[in-house]
């Protein structure tokens, strides 16, 4: 599954990637434009039990979270 949060200002890149997270996914991809999101993303997503491994893309970044 994978989330588009480009062009999405904080907390809504964090909101949509709770939403998903809260259905018990064991991976998701998070697609992110700003600093602010990636640092926030990766954040919540660690406290929520997710492994975060992040790649640098020509627009953005690319979270790729992973039950841990």
């Amino acid at each position: 599954m994978e989330i588009d949060a480009r062009g999405l200002s904080c907390p809504q890149p964090v909101i949509e990637t709770k939403k998903v997270l809260d259905t018990k996914v064991a991976s998701l991809r998070v697609l992110v434009d700003n600093i602010a999101a990636k640092e926030n993303v990766s954040r919540y997503a660690k406290s929520a039990g997710y492994a975060v491994d992040v790649a640098e893309q020509d627009d953005g970044w690319l979270l790729t979270l992973e039950k841990a």
